[in-house]
């Protein structure tokens, strides 16, 4: 089994990152293994609502020159998929919509192909909005027919600075449950 992330984070390897190497460590903890796909400094454009996806349906999208489609070829191979985001303007990141927006639709167009994978979002913030942006990605799942697991909080992390979510000990540990919920939902659908 296996897990791929994407960290919508500008920011490459700060507060966003560190959360989801918590809840990869749980994940791999139980042998399956993960991938982390960093969007920052990558490009990636939003949906231009072309509707190719519905006319051509080979699980790509239309736009091409940039990573939406190996994310989305990433996520078609995976049995689960994080979607990672900081809290900018009380919302997801502009690239973690544009890949929101881009997967959604090709799954759509082909035949809901994320159909019962097992999805979970996680959030970074430094004060404020991160439930807007937990909901946004939930949303993704939901449509998609996912299955979300739980934890003992929102998947939220406080931190502003790179590194500071570490000091958030209820935020860690939220994101160790989440790991250990996400591997026995991915066992038990793969049995």
């Amino acid at each position: 089994m296996k897990v791929v992330a994407f960290n919508g984070s500008a920011r490459k390897d700060g507060n966003t990152a560190i959360l989801v190497s918590a809840v990869f460590k749980e994940l791999q903890k139980e042998g399956i293994k993960t991938e982390l796909v960093q969007l920052a400094g990558k490009k990636i454009h939003g949906c231009i609502a072309c509707g190719k996806c519905f006319e051509k349906k080979d699980g790509r999208c239309a736009v091409k020159g940039d990573i939406a489609n190996d994310c989305i070829e990433k996520m078609a191979d995976a049995d689960g998929i994080i979607l990672a985001s900081p809290t900018y303007f009380a919302d997801v990141s502009t690239e973690m919509k544009a890949l929101i927006d881009r997967s959604g639709y090709v799954a759509k167009a082909n035949d809901d192909m994320f159909r019962r994978k097992v999805g979970a979002a996680v959030v970074a913030v430094r004060r404020g909005g991160a439930i807007h942006a937990f909901d946004t990605m939930n949303h993704f799942f939901f449509i998609s027919q996912m299955v979300v697991p739980g934890s003992s909080y929102w998947n939220v992390g406080i931190g502003r600075e790179a590194g500071e979510v570490n000091d958030d000990e209820e935020g860690i540990s939220t994101m160790k449950t989440l790991g250990a919920n996400m591997a026995w939902v991915l066992k038990k659908l793969n049995k």
